[in-house]
Order: structure tokens, then sequence, then C-alpha cells
């Protein structure tokens, strides 16, 4: 029995709040069903935003989606209705995940069910319009905030939204009490309809489209123009009114937890809050020793926890945003920042101009890879890791843009912008991995993706030999012993143009354990590893010309995707896939699918041009 009941504000909810076991929230009117079903409906929707109006595909007819509240440790079912246009799955980023704390593996997770892990060809086949699928979700050891989107295509722009998880019942948090809570999602906004710039980019083969603005909780508030030359600094090109602004009221003498996401498609956000100290206590779902900063970075897909005690003159201050973007020799990305206004209850004046925060230059790598270092797990009895220290399987991975050739009249020029790990541009399969490995279908994938870059050359010079720009095109995976500890090493390359990438790895929390600039040096790297309080993580930048180690354990059996969360790089082709061979006891083996998985031959198959079968490189092994 499904119904709609009365909920919190968006974005604010009070420190105060009970979450009933019966009943979760999830909106401003919160569509609830009785026991732990909650009912989604994903449609098309009209919203204006830079006085133009367009049809967007949400959920529950809200952008951003509504938060979905929980506790730690809570089994969750998402019942979601596809009634848009396109076939679409829903990816709730990290509620996938099980711990690398060998001491929380026990009790409530979501180990060995990759089924409603929401990633399209990879776990399941998009959910046709008019159909539905009921997503299982088990909370295990995530605490802090999260969030949900779609996986298909582009649909994520606008299907997305925050997850609140609180502590167990009966514990608190890590630091003290918070006044006040507020979800802060920055998200991103085009005028054209945004699947079509997906397709024209895809069958036009050059890059997307830009967007026209960054959002704060849906709104672009005051929207100006960064200039790409810092001379310019003062040339503020306004392009918006200051009545499309989010704004958070605050009181004096209160401190307040804000959760802030980053859903932006392809950019990492700087942001602050104008005469305000950050502290930041968490990230991706996991405590972080408290450090204090003037900003912060957000990476794509990741999100953020920082109190922020309202202790300044009663007034108006900007919250802001503004991208950060290394990709050298680009100059062609959305350059507008963001602003939502904090506002001290009780103020009454009618002041124009408030506060603006400080915020890095667009391209300050100095400014982003310092703030990296402060990164700290607690490391506490309460939330304890555990580091691998013997290591099973050693894997270096490169990320990198690339070219293919073209030779149809569809491109734009004689060859189409692609990108790869280890130099493999992945392809989409005709219907999803995990079926083909579950029901043993021949012909979808191989086995034989590499652990080490195939090409060793100077990763982070400019100058290099052109035929590296090509690679090569395959449905590759890695196979993983299950329960071997895995170090593995992102390096970036500066082929076509280099960049910084967000990497998201699917069903796992990771350690990242260390971080440099230039190419990974496998003898003297190591060597100034943190083993003793890394950070736990989900989605890790990696440095522009540099490189991030990982560590984790592989203890959640089966397909588990790996990718670039810049939604151009992923749809280029930067992803890679493990598959985590099964345990001996039943608990470490993957669980049957549940009724009424998508069928693929039901499912709207968009394929790259280059997605062709007779392109796939490799033998093809027995599966």
């Amino acid at each position: 029995r499904c119904g709609f009941q009365d909920g919190p504000p968006v974005g604010i909810i009070s420190s105060e709040k009970k979450i009933s076991p019966k009943i979760i929230p999830i909106g401003v009117k919160n569509f609830y069903c009785d026991g732990i079903v909650l009912c989604g409906q994903v449609a098309s929707t009209s919203y204006t935003r830079l006085c133009e109006t367009k049809e967007i595909i949400t959920v529950n007819g809200q952008f951003p989606g509504p938060t979905l509240y929980v506790n730690k440790g809570d089994t969750v079912i998402i019942n979601a209705f596809n009634q848009g246009n396109y076939s679409l799955t829903i990816l709730l980023l990290l509620l996938l995940s099980k711990s690398l704390s060998s001491k929380l593996q026990h009790g409530l997770k979501q180990p060995r069910n990759p089924w409603s892990d929401g990633t399209e060809y990879i776990t399941m086949c998009g959910v046709p319009p008019g159909k539905n699928f009921t997503y299982t979700l088990l909370f295990s050891t995530e605490e802090g905030t999260i969030w949900y989107h779609a996986h298909s295509d582009w649909t994520r722009a606008t299907v997305h939204g925050a997850i609140v998880i609180y502590p167990r019942m009966g514990t608190t948090y890590p630091f003290p009490k918070p006044d006040k809570e507020y979800v802060v999602v920055l998200g991103e906004w085009w005028t054209s309809d945004v699947m079509k710039v997906f397709m024209d980019g895809i069958i036009g083969g050059t890059d997307f489209d830009n967007s026209d603005a960054y959002t704060v909780q849906r709104l672009h508030g005051y929207n100006m123009v960064l200039p790409l030359i810092s001379s310019l600094a003062d040339d503020l090109v306004l392009i918006s009114v200051f009545a499309d602004t989010t704004q958070f009221v605050v009181e004096y003498g209160k401190t307040y937890l804000l959760r802030v996401v980053n859903a932006i498609m392809s950019m990492a956000q700087f942001f602050g809050i104008a005469n305000h100290t950050l502290t930041v206590v968490g990230r991706d779902g996991a405590y972080l020793k408290p450090f204090d900063r003037e900003f912060i970075l957000v990476n794509v897909a990741q999100t953020v926890d920082i109190l922020v005690t309202a202790n300044q003159p009663q007034g108006l201050y900007y919250m802001a945003a503004s991208p950060y973007s290394t990709a050298i020799r680009r100059s062609n990305f959305d350059s507008t920042q963001t602003t939502a206004i904090v506002e001290y209850n009780g103020y009454y004046s009618s002041q124009a101009s408030p506060s603006f925060p400080y915020l890095p230059f667009y391209n300050d790598t100095v400014a982003a890879y310092e703030y990296e270092l402060n990164l700290r797990s607690l490391a506490s009895k309460e939330h304890p890791i555990d580091v691998p220290m013997e290591i099973d399987t050693r894997l270096v991975y490169t990320v990198s843009m690339n070219e293919l050739d073209c030779n149809t009249s569809a491109c734009t020029l004689d060859y189409r912008l692609a990108a790869s790990m280890n130099n493999i541009s992945f392809m989409n399969p005709q219907i999803d991995i995990l079926e083909a490995y579950y029901q043993s279908i021949k012909g979808v994938y191989t086995t034989d993706f590499p652990s080490f870059p195939p090409y060793m050359f100077d990763f982070t010079e400019e100058d290099y030999p052109e035929e590296l720009v090509y690679p090569t095109t395959g449905t590759r995976v890695k196979v993983l012993k299950y329960n071997s500890s895995v170090e593995l090493v992102l390096q970036t390359t500066n082929l076509v143009l280099g960049d910084y990438h967000p990497v998201h790895l699917h069903g796992y929390h990771f350690y990242v354990v260390g971080q440099g600039h230039g190419n990974f040096d496998p003898e003297k790297d190591p060597l100034e590893y943190n083993l003793v309080d890394p950070p736990e993580e989900n989605t890790v930048g990696v440095p522009f010309s540099g490189w991030s180690a990982l560590r984790f354990r592989a203890d959640n059996p089966r397909v588990w995707l790996l990718h670039c969360h810049f939604e151009r790089h992923y749809s280029w082709g930067m992803t890679a896939v493990f598959i985590v061979t099964d345990g001996e006891t039943d608990e470490a083996r993957l669980l049957p699918p549940p009724t009424g998985m998508p069928n693929c031959s039901d499912a709207e198959l968009i394929t790259k041009p280059f997605d062709q079968p007779g392109q796939h490189e490799g033998d093809i092994i027995s599966v």
C-alpha cells in the first residue's frame, strides 16, 4: 500500500529526525510504501531554466531527485517504474559496495548481489519504457552521504539524488552533533535536449556540446562566466538573475552539516562559502579525520560532508562552486560559476552584493593536489580500517584519451574521439556481461584484459609518437581470485588531451594509499605509501600527469565496473571490468538473479558507431 506523507523541505533535515523503519521519506511530499519498499517513478517533466522550457527525465517529478534517508545497516527495496521515453537503469552509487574491513563484513551488507548494481551492459540491460524493476539494497558499512543516478547514456544529467545514511540506531556521529543539515547537490543544465547532445557527439565523433550552466539544488544562481585568462578576472559576465538562486537559511551560533554531492557530468568543482571555514569530516560515505579549509574540491561523482558554523555578522554570503579543469590545450568547457545564498535568519536588509568566497583558478593543480593530501581515515575503534599489507595481485592501468579512424560520412573529421584503459577502448556488448557469465553465453567478452600497459613510454610527456593515440577496441575483462588482495595503480597519460580523472569502482571501497605526479615508480613510490590511515573511497581523483595507488580485497564476487566518471570519457570507452570468482562457501558465492530482470531484447540498445563485432580484439575465450 503506497501513499504520500509530508516531509522536510528539499535539502534540509533536522538532526533530531528519527527514521521510521516502516516509512522511509524520499522527498518533500515523500512517496512511501509500507514496510521497506520505496516506489519511484521515472518520467518526463517540464522545467524552465535560463528562460527556456523543456522536458527532462526526473524521479518523482523532481530535479534533483528526492533524497533518500536511511540508517546504517538498513535494507531498502526500491520499485522503479520507467514512464519516460528511454530505456534506463538506476545505479545507487556505493550502495552495492562492501567494506574492506574483515571485522565489518558480518551482518547486514551487500555482497554477492551485482544484479541490482544498475550498470547498463555490465550487470543488466535497461528497463524499457512502461516497465519496472525492483532493486534490493543492503546497506552495510557506509555512513555519511552517497547518491544515486541513472546509468544509461546521459540520463544521469537529471536522474540523480542524494542518499543520507545516518549512524546505526543507538550510535552517533564521530563529531559534535550538528544543529541542522543541508543537502547540497551540484548539477548541470543544458538548454537543449541532453540526449540529443549525447547522440550528436556519438554520431559525429567530436566532443559533446557544453552545458549552459551549473546548478545548486536545481537553480543556477548568480551565474558568471569565468575568464580563461587570469588578467581578465574582473571581467565577469552576468547571465542570470538573483531570483533563480537557492537560499540556505542559518542561525547565528549554530553548526550545520552540509552534504555536498557533485552530480555534474564532466567537471570537478571548487566549493566554498564566503568568510566561513569548512571543516571536512567525510567523503564517499566514510568518515575522515576533520580538517579545516577555506574551500574544498569535489570530484565528479564524489560526496563530501562538511561542518560549517554560522559565526559571521548577520548578512548574506555567497555559496559558490567553480570548475576545475586540467585538460591541456582545452578551452572548450563550461566555464561558468554557480552560486547559492547563505542567509542569516533575521537579516532584512536589501543588500545586493553578498560577499563572494575565494576559489582557486580553474586549472590550479597545486591547490587541488594539496587539498587531497589532507584526506585521512579516522582509523578508530568505532570506525576501523583494514588496509591489505601483503599483495597478491598487482595491476597498473593507464587512463587515456584517444582517437579512432572514421571513414564514414557521419564523422565531422576523419577520426572520432575515444578513450581507453590500458589502450583498450571498451565496447558495449549486446547483452550484459553478468548475464553472459551466469548463463555461460560464449562470445560476449574475453578474459584477456592486460594487467599492465601494453606500451611503456613517458606517460606524462606532451610529445609522443602518433601511433600511440590509436587504441584497440574490445569487451575485455580482468578475472580476480576471490579474497585476493589487490593493488591497482591508475596512471594518467597526456595522449590527445591530458586530464584529471575521477575513477569509480563498483562493488567496493578501496584505500587510496598513494598519489603523485609524473610516472609511477614501482621501486620508489611505494616507500611513501600511507598504510596507517589512508582515505577509504569509491571514487578517486587521479591527478593530472600523475598516478593514484589503490588497495582493496576482492571479497565481493562476480561482475563489477571500473570507469572514469567524466561522462564524456565513459561514453568514449574509458572502462574496465572485473570478474571476481566465487569463494568456497555459500556466503562467498554469487546470489541467484532476482525475478523480473530486464530482457536485453526489450531494451533500447544504443551502440557507438564503432561498436561492431568485427572490431573485437583477441581470441574469444570460453566463459
